[in-house]
């Protein structure tokens, strides 16, 4: 890193692995003088080299909205040491959206209204801040603590924006989880806020239903039904317990034309949010439909057929681009398929959809390589140094000019 930095002594050491994604696990680490937990995003610098503009941007946005909603991750310390960044978050002890959805016992259409509302106005609060989330889905969203009456909070904030919105800001990269993209995301005719309201529609189906509404079986055939906006309140027997005006609210959330979909504020009055009346389908005994039978066996036979075809999903991709086009490239491709599946397997891409090469050497694959980088980490506890004895730098370079406080 560059620019004039402080060096202090480490406040943190680092424990058990909660998550991990491209650049990063996350762990649960410990406040050494405090002894309180948190959850600790711990980044290899060599990974991210080029592209620091994304914890930077990271920063900025959770700098913005930290502590200003009680449904939101709360940003509480950033430093670097000499391989590795770090940020550190309220560490969530709930579990999972869905994890704790089938957790219940029972599920019903209002519980999916409230969880909905409370999301929906986390939403509101960041696009009032001038913030697009970009990457809304049910693993985002994460509940502070066991607790019945526990916040659900919005986390991951590594592929949002603040927008300039004097500048009339549009985004154009390609970024966020296919499923939950909005049909402008794919299109590049720029994005915004919208996008947030298409991927909560994505959302609220799952949580009525228990499957996203564009699923199908790879990714090429999944983004030209987001285009499209081919989606159906289908299997019936899936849908029988859910309201007309539950479906109404994800049609309009799903509308394509970014300019004609709801904001947030809107859809925070639509009646399914807005009124606490009747909108559920009523049981055989009278009350409310339990949603969560439908929901529970609708997802377990996903989750069988998309295992069943994802490990053919990446060569049957690549032999269909070899037989569907007649160029020289192609007729190249064709014959050295095998060395083009080992060389691609030496390339990531990012969030922003670059391509990113990472030489290596020795026999370790390269998804062992980039394993063993993200696990480098300065300040854990298998380290035999103490902690108070690891230097550790204030990310000013990285954050903004402002002091962290």
């Amino acid at each position: 890193m560059t620019g004039s930095t402080t060096t202090v002594p480490c406040q943190y050491r680092t424990g058990k692995t909660l998550g991990s994604g491209t650049y990063a696990i996350v762990k649960e680490a410990v406040h050494i003088k405090s002894g309180e937990y948190y959850a600790c995003k711990v980044i290899n610098k060599k990974l991210m080299q080029g592209r620091e503009y994304m914890i930077r941007n990271e920063i900025n946005v959770l700098k913005r909205v930290s502590k200003g909603h009680p449904n939101i991750v709360t940003l509480k310390d950033y430093f670097e040491t000499a391989h590795n960044l770090y940020l550190v978050f309220d560490l969530c002890t709930g579990g999972e959206l869905f994890d704790r959805i089938c957790a219940k016992g029972n599920y019903y259409e209002a519980d999916a209204a409230a969880l909905v509302r409370t999301v929906m106005q986390a939403v509101r609060y960041l696009h009032d801040c001038g913030i697009v989330h970009r990457d809304l889905k049910p693993e985002n969203l994460l509940f502070r603590t066991p607790a019945e009456e526990a916040d659900i909070m919005i986390a991951d904030f590594g592929l949002s924006r603040i927008l300039e919105e004097e500048k009339l800001q549009l985004l154009t990269e390609i970024c966020g989880t296919p499923g939950y993209m909005a049909p402008e995301i794919f299109k590049k005719t720029g994005h915004g806020k919208p996008v947030d309201v298409w991927a909560m529609g994505v959302v609220t189906y799952f949580l009525l239903c228990g499957y996203t509404p564009f699923d199908r079986e790879n990714q090429d055939q999944e983004m030209q039904a987001i285009i499209a906006g081919d989606y159906k309140f289908e299997p019936v027997e899936y849908w029988a317990n859910v309201s007309q005006t539950a479906k109404d609210f994800v049609t309009e959330c799903l509308t394509i034309d970014p300019q004609n979909r709801p904001t947030a504020e809107q859809c925070l009055q639509h009646r399914w949010l807005r009124d606490s009346g009747k909108h559920w389908v009523e049981s055989a005994a009278g009350g409310p439909a339990d949603l969560l039978p439908q929901i529970q066996k609708a997802f377990d036979a996903r989750r069988t057929f998309r295992k069943a075809v994802f490990g053919m999903m990446a060569m049957k991709r690549m032999s269909m681009m070899a037989h569907q086009h007649s160029s020289p490239a192609a007729r190249e491709l064709r014959e050295n398929l095998f060395a083009y599946k080992q060389e691609s397997e030496k390339e990531i891409i990012d969030e922003g959809r670059q391509v990113i090469r990472l030489e290596h050497s020795g026999e370790a694959s390269h998804d062992e390589f980039v394993d063993k980088l993200k696990k480098t980490d300065d300040i854990s506890v298998d380290k035999k140094s103490p902690a108070e004895d690891l230097p550790v730098k204030e990310l000013s370079q990285l954050a903004v000019s402002e002091d962290k406080k």
